[in-house]
């Protein structure tokens, strides 16, 4: 997803980006019917307001006119405010709970559709880009679905019922005030793809503060250790000052159109009103006809120049709505087959990889495996060890087929992955990572990502298991103690844990632990670390693993380097080799050793 300046996406020239809007508004076509009927009545009710004004002032001013004589038309203007007061509550109500539901609708179509794309589309597009577009472009469009729509609707309802009053009043000066509409209409369309344009470089710019501000927050704690606030708020600021800069060219060119338009609107009906003073003069027109024109040409004016505003609105809208129709349309590099094969059972463990080569789609320029071929029997467990960048981590993420390799195969019990559900290999794998992710939840859900269906008797065993029940029992309400965004309230050592008990609560064949000691003490550590052999026991797992008691631990070492096997075997053989792995392990594990 390229960032764009005043370019504009294919499709966003047309209004027709709505239609996806449209699609889902119409799930609720009681609540339109409801709005429409309320719309044409309260327009209805404005058009009423000219034709009995024409009847007071033909009846009230009249030479032998009384009060009495004029006393009903008085009562039908009242009950006429009462009629467009009800419906115009009904209309708003309407709108504004369609445009809520919409947009409601829509965001969790856009979230639930983002679920199912594979990491690579992520790592090419900006999570807060996109979360962008979740909140600022469907701010837009509930603005619209709200508002602005119903405003076009009745702005096009009273122009038209209006105009067919204005013929049946005075119809020479009705056809004159027709012929000038195009001569007003005009500019909105010569100056809307310009707006359509600073509207699209507007939302960019949002798009771009927000990112930034997540980006920064995010990483608060190393802004200040570096003493980087100066530079961040300058940073931030630039950007707001850029997005002000795209803001005020739109609201300049919307101002000068409105304007225009505006300008030709009241003097057309200037000159209009001195033909008209004519007419009444010669007696040709009443003065209540007149009065009923001018009334009546006013809201006629005021709706087509409302459309004005209405038409920046639902360009703006447009653009919103085909930005997220662009993630509507994302479909996932990683799905399901038509007919997936199913894993056997019960689950065996094994893992293979035959002759893969993978590069990320990012990086196609470097080899992150070369013709890599391993085989884990089940039960084995087999530490990876390698330099950074030696492909490790790339193991996992294609044994859980994140990714697709170039070239090769990786099996799961005997079963090629893209043959299999994606959903039913990750159902036998269980991740220890190295970057704990905590959500801004509570302990108890932040466990039960593991097996959402634990109960809290097994959630302490697993906490238990992983040396994290004593620091969780000390939190201020337990389980249900939220644990701040990021797992704030956590240290290092205690974000894993919990990522240890996850895994612990899984219950999987397959077990994948990629530094999962890494951020313990040396007291956590032998305790998670007989955890860990328990959680091992019978199950096939695979360990990066820089630490000593980690690698001793393993049947088999494998040893890594620039996505190839340079060597294999026991800890005590590849000691013995003198290889890489000895050299790793003098710089590394001098210390443990």
């Amino acid at each position: 997803m390229a960032e764009v300046d005043n370019a504009e996406p294919r499709g966003s020239r047309k209004l027709s980006n709505l239609g996806m809007v449209w699609r889902h508004a119409t799930r609720y076509p009681g609540r339109i019917a409801i709005a429409l009927v309320a719309l044409v009545v309260a327009a209805g009710a404005t058009l009423a307001f000219p034709a009995t004004f024409k009847q007071i002032v033909d009846n009230g001013f009249a030479e032998h006119a009384n009060a009495g004589a004029v006393a009903p038309y008085f009562h039908h203007l009242i009950i006429v405010v009462l009629v467009l007061a009800v419906a115009t509550a009904v209309r708003f109500y309407s709108v504004s709970w369609l445009g809520e539901r919409t947009v409601a609708d829509i965001r969790t179509a856009v979230h639930a559709n983002l679920l199912t794309l594979s990491p690579a589309w992520f790592e090419e597009n900006r999570p807060s880009e996109i979360a962008s577009r979740l909140t600022s472009d469907t701010a837009q469009i509930e603005n619209a679905v709200g508002s602005t729509i119903s405003v076009a609707l009745r702005s096009l309802v009273i122009g038209i019922g209006g105009i067919v009053y204005l013929f049946a009043l005075a119809p020479k000066l009705a056809l004159s005030l027709i012929v000038g509409i195009p001569i007003i209409i005009t500019p909105i369309f010569l100056l809307g793809r310009r707006v359509r344009q600073y509207s699209r470089s507007s939302q960019d710019r949002v798009a771009d503060i927000g990112a930034l501000a997540v980006e920064t927050l995010g990483a608060m704690k190393i802004v200040q250790a570096f003493g980087q606030e100066a530079r961040e708020g300058e940073r931030f600021r630039t950007a707001v000052d850029q997005s002000f800069e795209s803001a005020k060219r739109r609201f300049r060119l919307r101002a000068i159109m409105t304007a225009l338009v505006m300008g030709l609107l009241f003097g057309a009906v200037t000159l209009l009103m001195w033909d008209t003073v004519n007419d009444v003069a010669s007696g040709r027109l009443s003065s209540g006809s007149l009065a009923a024109f001018v009334l009546t040409a006013g809201i006629v004016t005021g709706s087509f120049g409302s459309l004005t505003e209405v038409y920046g609105d639902l360009l703006r809208a447009s653009g919103a709505a085909g930005r997220l129709s662009e993630l509507l349309a994302e479909r996932p590099s990683i799905a399901a087959p038509a007919s997936p094969v199913a894993l056997p059972e019960p689950p065996r463990g094994t893992v293979e990889f035959s002759h893969v080569e993978f590069r990320y789609p990012t990086r196609r320029d470097v080899a992150a495996l070369h013709d890599f071929t391993l085989s884990v029997a089940p039960g084995e467990t087999v530490a990876i060890v390698g330099p950074s960048g030696a492909g490790k981590s790339t193991l996992f993420q294609l044994l859980q087929r994140f990714y697709d390799p170039d070239a090769g195969e990786v099996l799961v019990d005997g079963v090629a992955l893209p043959r299999a559900d994606p959903a039913a290999i990750r159902q036998r794998i269980a991740m220890v990572p190295q970057d704990t992710v905590i959500f801004g939840a509570s302990a108890r859900d932040n466990l039960r990502y593991g097996r959402w269906d634990a109960s809290d008797d097994q959630l302490w065993a697993a906490a238990e298991a992983a040396n994290a029940a004593e620091f969780l029992r000390k939190l201020p309400d337990g389980f249900d103690t939220f644990l701040g965004e990021g797992g704030a309230r956590l240290s290092g050592g205690q974000r894993q844990r919990i990522a240890i008990a996850r895994a612990l609560l899984r219950d999987a064949p397959i077990l994948l632990l990629d530094e999962a000691t890494s951020a313990l003490d040396a007291e956590s550590e032998q305790l998670v670390q007989q955890a860990l052999e328990r959680l091992m026991a019978n199950r096939t797992t695979l360990v990066i693993a820089h630490r000593l008691a980690t690698v001793r631990a393993a049947r088999r070492i494998i040893v890594m380097n620039d996505g190839r096997i340079v060597e294999s075997g026991s800890h005590a053989d590849l000691i013995g080799a003198g290889g890489l792995y000895a050299r790793l392990a003098s710089l590394q594990f001098s210390e443990a050793a």
